[in-house]
């Protein structure tokens, strides 16, 4: 990995560096961050590895080990970062979020003009600025196997993201993390609270078993969620 890397650049290099390395594989890179070691850690959780450790001044030194998890693809200019509750295990092991075929996220994103390509968050990012992460990295087979602290915990890594990468909105996908975090009361729709100072957006689940959201409610969700984003540049 080049050292005069940008650092806005480093999380969707980190995802290359995940998509390329098998589970519970060690790698080590070296780089120049100006942002502090908590920031660097973040950024290196959020890629989806773990046991992270620093070394060196100036040229940080980084070793970790690959998760099994999602990484996030992120970078500066996003138009919107659609935050899943965490990965499943499923997901987890083919590399991309909202992968099984009966999960309606794909199909909704593109009839909502967030995507082109289903199943490819690299190009729903360079060509919608459409990012992507998860409020919890670990990865499960159910998403009620989380508990609150993690989500909470999760939420702050996901606000300091929004602080330094500056989406133009964020989307929440699933009310039950928002509710664990945040407000137990809240609904879907625009919420009170931001993050890093960007707009959320909360919208109802797409999986499957939410067969009470239709594909076309998902797809207004969706749309209304970028025009709030666009709506506050």
């Amino acid at each position: 990995m080049r050292q005069d890397l940008a650092p806005e650049a480093l999380p969707l290099a980190l995802a290359e560096v995940h998509r390329d390395t098998p589970v519970g594989e060690p790698v080590s890179w070296s780089v120049r961050w100006p942002h502090g070691d908590d920031a660097l850690v973040d950024v290196v959780a959020g890629a989806g590895f773990a046991d992270v450790r620093l070394a060196g001044e100036g040229i940080r030194h980084v070793g970790a080990v690959r998760a099994r998890t999602l990484p996030d693809t992120v970078g500066p200019g996003m138009h919107l970062l659609v935050c899943g509750l965490n990965p499943s295990l499923h997901a987890a092991d083919a590399g991309v979020g909202f992968v099984t075929a009966s999960n309606r996220f794909w199909r909704a994103a593109i009839d909502g003009g967030l995507a082109t390509r289903p199943r490819d968050p690299w190009d729903a990012l360079r060509s919608h600025g459409m990012g992507m992460t998860d409020l919890v990295k670990r990865a499960t087979r159910r998403a009620d196997e989380l508990s609150p602290a993690e989500y909470r915990t999760g939420l702050e890594r996901v606000e300091r993201l929004c602080a330094w990468l500056q989406p133009g909105a964020v989307l929440c996908v699933g009310l039950a993390g928002w509710r664990a975090a945040v407000d137990r009361r809240a609904d879907v729709g625009i919420q009170g609270r931001t993050l890093g100072g960007r707009p959320v957006y909360v919208m109802p689940s797409t999986s499957g078993l939410n067969a009470r959201t239709s594909i076309d409610d998902l797809v207004a969700h969706l749309r209304a969620a970028l025009a709030l984003a666009r709506s506050v540049g």
